[in-house]
């Protein structure tokens, strides 16, 4: 798969791939700034609680950055806003991984517990979704513009008997079985 296919600017997919990096986005930068009104010290793993996930100021530096480039995706849009939804929700999961085995340990700078590993379990499997819906799957329908990246010959005849006169159109509506 290529992240770089180009889809057509008014594409129905591009207002998913923005609407799921701004809502994201949008939630990760509340719980930044939930983090900051509660003048939480750098590198304090003391345990303090925000919105049920424990935190400090590097965590919620990190929520507030990564939420405003999930903001600044979606104002773009496009292939923009799927390949950085994709790439973060990757970062999400290894972040969850990395920070399990972290737990209660001195490297746990961002004062990660379980609640926040499950939720950067749960945020990088949404936000991955959010990127990849559309452009990874094994029955993407023919006109889907990716599939027709992946098999142009068999598009280009497919496109070609469609062209043809007299040639049946395809029905979109499923009939119901005669008796």
């Amino acid at each position: 798969m290529r992240l770089r296919d180009e889809l057509p600017v008014d594409h129905p997919l591009n207002r998913f791939y923005r609407l799921g990096a701004a809502l994201c986005g949008l939630l990760l930068l509340v719980f930044g700034c939930l983090g900051f009104a509660g003048s939480l010290s750098a590198f304090d793993t003391a345990g303090r609680q925000v919105a049920g996930l424990s935190t400090n100021g590097l965590l919620s530096t990190v929520s507030v950055v990564v939420g405003l480039l999930l903001i600044a995706a979606a104002a773009v849009g496009g292939n923009i806003a799927s390949s950085v939804n994709i790439t973060i929700g990757v970062l999400f999961v290894v972040s969850g991984f990395v920070h399990l085995f972290l737990i209660d340990r001195r490297a746990n700078v961002l004062d990660f517990g379980m609640s926040n590993v499950v939720f950067s379990f749960l945020m990088g499997l949404l936000i991955m979704t959010f990127g990849m819906y559309g452009r990874v799957s094994g029955g993407l329908p023919h006109d889907n513009p990716y599939w027709q990246r992946r098999h142009p010959d068999r598009a280009a005849r497919e496109t070609a008997a469609a062209l043809r006169p007299g040639a049946p159109r395809p029905s979109i509506v499923a009939r119901p079985p005669e008796i």
